[in-house]
Order: structure tokens, then C-alpha cells, then sequence
């Protein structure tokens, strides 16, 4: 188990998930596989963002405002995705 905090670069999908479940819905909204998936327990934000070539500071800023309660919307645009190649089905 990694440090409580959102902005360690260390921090594991599994253990985000665990502290701020509301994040879940961001990778939903981006129609990201993680939620669920077995390597959570080893992957990172980074690595998440790498594997699906988002942004990594403006998904990061994403999971950082659900994380603090403060995202007006969980669903604001639920076909739009952060910076990065197309992944559209």
C-alpha cells in the first residue's frame, strides 16, 4: 500500500481506487479498462496514461478534482477524452 496522496507518482490504480472510488468514474467517462483489471495493483496514472496515450497532467488534473469532491459534473462529457490519440471504438 502506497502513501494517501494523489500527486505520488508511485501510487497504484488499486490503491486510488481504494481511497477515492468516485475516480472509478473517470475511466469510465474515458472508456478506460482499468477499473477492474489485475494489473491496477501494479499500474500508475502514468502508466495508465501512457497505455492509452492520454495527457497525463490534464487526466491527472481530472482525477485530482473528483478525488477532492470538488468536479461539478462525474460525467460532463462522456464521449470527450484529455489530450492524447483516439481510442474511440
Amino acid at each position: 500500500m502506497c502513501e494517501r496522496d494523489i500527486n505520488n507518482p508511485d501510487l497504484t490504480l488499486e490503491d486510488m481506487f481504494r481511497y477515492w472510488p468516485d475516480t472509478a468514474t473517470v475511466f469510465f467517462n474515458y472508456k478506460m479498462r482499468c477499473v477492474g483489471c489485475p494489473i491496477v495493483a501494479f499500474h500508475t496514472i502514468a502508466d495508465a496514461c501512457a497505455a492509452y496515450d492520454f495527457d497525463l497532467d490534464a487526466f491527472g488534473a481530472k482525477l485530482r478534482q473528483v478525488a477532492a469532491g470538488s468536479a461539478p459534473e462525474l460525467n460532463p462529457h462522456p464521449r470527450s477524452k484529455p489530450s492524447g490519440g483516439d481510442r474511440s471504438p
